[in-house]
Parts: C-alpha cells; sequence; structure tokens
C-alpha cells in the first residue's frame, strides 16, 4: 500500500508504564494486574517485549512479543471521557502510548511506525478483558469498550530504542493486504463477513493464535 508522501506524521502525547498492584472490584475481589499505568518522564527504552519500567501481571494472556506496546488514540480518550463525565488521563485504558494524528484502531496489520529510535509494527486489537472493568470501577465497562469498537492495537517491537513523549509517529510501511486492527476486531465480534476471516488466515502478520481463530470460524 503506497504511503501518501503529504501526510503528517502523529504525534505521541504521553508514554505510560506500570507495574503489578492488586486492585478490589466492587464485589471485594481482589485482582493482580498492571492495567493502571502513568506517565512517564524523559526518554524510556523500548526493547525485547516491553517498556523500561513496564510490566505484566499474568504474561500467559498480557504482553509477549505480539503485545509488546499497546497505543490508544487520545481522541478515543476523549470521547470516553465527554460519553462517562469524567476525567481520563493518559494511561487509564492501560496504553503504553497515548498518541494523536494517527488512526489506531484503523491501522493495518503489519503497519510499521518509526516512534523515537524505536521501530514498532503493528500486530493484532486489544480485547478487553474483566480487569478493564475493575480499573474503571464499572463491571459492565469490557462490554461497552467492545461495543464502541475503539480497541486501539498491540504493536511488537522490530528495532529497539527510546521513545518519549513529544516524539513522531512515522508510518514507513503499509502491507498491501490492507486488512485492518477494527476489521480484525469486528470479525471476532461476530461482525464481520466471511470474507474478513479468509483474509485474516492469508496475512502472516496477524499473529498464529488468530489465524487459526479465523480458520475455525470458516469451517464453522
Amino acid at each position: 500500500m503506497d504511503l501518501d508522501p503529504q501526510q503528517r506524521p502523529g504525534r505521541v502525547l504521553s508514554v505510560n508504564t506500570g507495574v503489578p498492584r492488586v486492585l478490589i472490584d466492587h464485589q471485594g475481589r481482589q485482582w493482580t494486574t498492571a492495567i493502571l499505568k502513568s506517565p512517564v518522564a524523559g526518554r524510556v527504552a523500548v526493547h525485547g517485549v516491553n517498556l523500561e519500567g513496564d510490566d505484566q501481571a499474568d504474561r500467559r494472556v498480557h504482553g509477549g512479543p505480539h503485545k509488546a506496546v499497546y497505543a490508544y488514540a487520545a481522541a478515543d480518550v476523549a470521547w470516553w471521557a465527554a460519553g462517562m463525565e469524567r476525567e481520563l488521563l493518559p494511561g487509564a485504558f492501560g496504553e503504553n502510548l497515548t498518541v494523536e494524528g494517527v488512526d489506531v484502531s484503523g491501522a493495518v496489520v503489519g503497519e510499521r511506525w518509526r516512534v523515537g529510535t524505536a521501530l514498532l509494527e503493528i500486530s493484532q486489537p486489544r480485547i478487553p478483558c474483566p480487569k478493564l472493568g475493575v480499573a474503571m470501577g464499572d463491571p459492565h465497562f469490557p462490554r461497552d469498550f467492545a461495543d464502541a469498537e475503539r480497541p486501539g492495537a498491540y504493536l511488537r517491537i522490530i528495532e529497539a530504542g527510546e521513545i518519549g513523549a513529544g516524539d513522531d509517529i512515522e508510518r514507513v510501511a503499509v502491507p498491501a493486504h490492507g486488512l485492518s486492527v477494527a476489521e480484525v476486531f469486528r470479525a471476532y465480534r461476530g461482525r464481520g463477513d466471511r470474507g474478513v476471516a479468509q483474509r485474516m488466515v492469508e496475512v502472516p502478520e496477524l499473529p498464529q493464535r488468530w489465524r487459526d481463530w479465523a480458520r475455525q470460524h470458516l469451517s464453522s
């Protein structure tokens, strides 16, 4: 897919990290999670499967090479804040990068971003889990988040580097297949046609578990 040379780069508004901590839900149950993230001053090293100073509580379902960095759009944060009539600070959705000027959910799977000195690649949408509801103080919020179809995107780290608030986000490569994060998300929720699932099978940049899911979906 050709890139528009006139397109202005996006921008990182905030780099956010967090470590596991215990939260208590509305029923008094304890959840260990690193979903609460806060802005970091200065530049942050990005390498391996994480940002320096960031962690996940359960690596079986969070983190790893295909979920190394989570990006969410400031416009989506503002949309939620208006609807919820409350202030939502950077990192409120557990995102590592709060960004502007890029369509995060509409990004193409395999699209590459040069951010600071790091090179990142879009890998998959975020599927909300109950811990998002605990963080928001609303057990129904994961359902609302899914219904809104504003999932944000996970990215893998292709080249290690450093990222800081104010860095440009330059889209340096976009695969020709055109399959977007939003399309994958809708297909998973049963809102996409079978053609999307077929495309998912054929996209090598999509993690294997997603391609396996698409194959099972097509055979059902």
